[in-house]
C-alpha cells in the first residue's frame, strides 16, 4: 500500500476505465536516467519493492510502483472478469500517461511477470527494456503447482483471511525446501494454512516489515489477489489472447531474466530455456536464494538493473 508505506511519494489516478490505482512514483533525477515499471506478485503490494524504491531512487532513477489490481490503495473488483491482462496493460499505459512517461523499463516479479508478458504483447512502444524476476516461461520435471487448485476455490479466501500468518509463513519461507513439502504439492497449501502452522520469520524480513506487510493486505484480504488466479484458470484471457499473432507474442525488446536455484516452484532452467525460446535479446543471471529476490538479494539484484539500465541506454521521460 503506498498510501502507508510511501506516504511522501504516493499518489492515485483514476485510469480511463473508472478503477482507481494507488501507486509510488519518483522522477528521475537527470534526463539520461530512465524509469522503472515496478510490478508486484502475489500475495504483495508495492511494498515488496521498498529496497528497490529507496535504492533506485538514490541512483538517480525514476521508478513507478503501483499496487496492482485487488491490492494496497487500488480498488480490488470482487468480480473475476476485472482481472483480464489486457485490461490491466491498458492500466498501466494511463497510469505511464498520467506521469508523463513515454518510455520505461519494466520489471516484474512472480504474478508481476505475467502481466508483464502481457505489456511486451500489447504496450511494446512504451518499454525500453524488460526484467523478470522468478517467473520466464516454464516446464516442470515434478509436481509444482498443486496450490493452484486450491487458491481458485471460494474456500481459500476464507481460509487466507483466518490465518494470514501461516499465509506468510508458507508463501515466505525461512527455508526454501518447504516449498517442496507444503505448497507445491496438491492439498499441501491448503493443509498448512487451514491448520494454522506457523514458523520463524525469514532473516531477510524483519519484524516491523512482517507489521506492515500484513497492515496493507489486511485492507482488502485476499479475494482480490486470488482473483489473478481464477481469472487465468477460467481462460478470461484466451479471447484477448487468440488475437495476437505469432510474430507478436515474441519479446523484442531487451530482456533481463533473474531466476534464483533455491525457488522450488518457478525452477529456474526451466525459466531459463523456455524464455529463450520466447525473449530474442536475452540476457539470464541465476541467483543463490530462494524466490523472493528483490527482498533477499537486494544489493545484487540494484547492481543487475544499473548494468541493464546502462547496456540499453536511455529512454524518454
Amino acid at each position: 500500500m503506498a498510501s502507508l508505506a510511501f506516504p511522501s511519494i504516493a499518489k492515485k489516478v483514476v485510469v480511463q476505465d473508472g478503477t482507481t490505482y494507488g501507486y509510488a512514483v519518483v522522477a528521475p533525477a537527470a534526463a539520461d536516467k530512465p524509469v522503472f515499471l515496478l510490478l508486484h506478485g502475489y500475495p504483495s503490494s508495492s511494498y515488496d519493492w521498498r529496497n528497490q524504491i529507496r535504492t533506485l531512487s538514490a541512483a538517480g532513477y525514476g521508478i513507478i510502483v503501483p499496487d496492482l489490481l485487488g491490492y494496497g490503495d487500488t480498488d480490488a473488483p470482487g468480480g473475476v472478469g476485472a482481472y483480464r491482462f489486457k485490461t490491466m496493460s491498458q492500466h498501466m499505459v494511463d497510469i505511464l500517461d498520467s506521469e508523463g512517461v513515454s518510455g520505461c523499463i519494466a520489471v516484474g516479479h512472480d504474478w508481476g511477470c505475467g502481466l508483464l508478458s502481457r505489456l511486451v504483447t500489447y504496450i511494446p512502444d512504451r518499454l525500453i527494456g524488460v526484467v523478470f524476476l522468478s517467473l520466464g516461461r516454464e516446464i516442470n520435471g515434478y509436481e509444482t503447482h498443486g496450490y493452484w487448485l486450491w487458491h481458485g476455490t471460494e474456500e481459500a479466501v476464507q481460509d487466507c483471511e483466518t490465518h494470514p500468518a501461516s499465509v506468510f509463513n508458507l508463501l515466505y519461507p525461512a527455508d526454501p525446501e518447504d516449498w517442496k513439502r507444503y505448497f507445491a504439492p496438491v492439498d499441501k497449501a491448503a493443509e498448512y494454512v487451514r491448520t494454522g502452522q506457523l514458523a520463524p520469520l525469514p532473516s531477510w524480513f524483519s519484524l516491523d516489515e512482517y507489521t506492515m506487510r500484513d497492515r496493507i493486505l489486511q485492507m482488502n484480504g485476499y479475494r482480490g489477489p486470488l482473483n489473478w488466479y481464477k481469472a487465468a484458470m477460467q481462460g478470461l484471457n484466451l479471447p484477448d489472447e487468440r488475437e495476437i499473432s505469432e510474430v507478436d507474442k515474441e519479446c523484442r525488446v531487451p530482456t533481463l531474466l533473474v531466476v534464483s536455484d533455491q525457488d522450488y516452484v518457478l525452477l529456474a532452467d526451466a525459466q531459463s530455456e523456455n524464455t529463450k525460446k520466447w525473449a530474442k535479446d536475452l540476457r539470464i543471471e541465476i541467483l543463490d536464494c530462494g524466490h523472493w529476490i528483490q527482498l533477499e538479494r537486494p544489493d545484487k539484484l540494484q547492481g543487475l538493473l544499473e548494468e541493464f539500465a546502462a547496456e540499453i541506454g536511455n529512454g524518454t521521460s
